[in-house]
């Protein structure tokens, strides 16, 4: 059945049905109206501290292809090769107009989030899905090779520390699977925004 346009309005739609479907009557999953409003924060976040540049576009891009990560790796454990391949040519474009400094960043950045999960995945046996490994490689792109390191360090704290709470309470053992996907997509938008600021305060209890 054909949805309404008044079906359509994202986190508003959600509110006024009261959660259930106006046809049905079947109950709306709460993950619907939170990914929309996940995608809408993040898109007035990257406006406010971007603004009208083109690097806002490098940012749209990112949101939503990392979005798209989320809900297809908690939903099936899969991060498509055919989504990576959709913005694979985007984001290079975007780079190339709006390059990283130095611009061989991108190059190195997306060798290295590549090599990095190939390496871990060969000593591992299978430790890490080749999903994980494609989105590093695309991500490096975007990031350069400063913040797909951390975003990588930061996806390993935060899945380690996830895991760790669920052993602790109990509620998985340590042979159940997690998606790493949604620890890479948060990890790689606190590097997007706040990786420069990261490294700057590290280097400096270092020096």
């Amino acid at each position: 059945m054909q949805l309404r346009w008044t079906e359509l309005i994202p986190v508003l739609s959600f509110i006024l049905q009261k959660g259930n479907c106006k046809n049905c009557h079947h109950p709306i999953p709460i993950s619907y109206p939170f990914i929309e409003l996940l995608t809408g924060t993040l898109f007035l976040m990257s406006y406010i501290k971007i603004g009208l540049h083109v690097e806002l576009v490098t940012a749209l891009l990112l949101i939503s292809m990392l979005i798209i990560v989320f809900v297809s790796d908690i939903t099936y454990m899969i991060i498509p090769n055919r989504l990576l391949l959709f913005f694979l040519p985007l984001l290079i474009g975007v780079r190339i107009i709006q390059p990283l400094h130095p611009w061989w960043s991108s190059i190195i950045g997306s060798l290295l989030g590549f090599g990095t999960l190939y390496i871990i995945i060969l000593v591992s046996r299978g430790g890490m899905g080749a999903g994980d490994m494609k989105l590093f490689g695309v991500l490096g792109i975007v990031l350069g090779v400063q913040k797909v390191l951390l975003a990588f360090f930061l996806a390993c704290f935060l899945g380690a520390l996830f895991g760790g709470l669920l052993i602790i309470s109990k509620n998985k053992s340590r042979k159940h699977v997690i998606p790493f996907g949604p620890f890479i997509v948060f990890a790689s938008i606190i590097s997007y925004f706040y990786g420069q600021n990261i490294v700057d305060w590290y280097v400096g209890l270092l020096y």
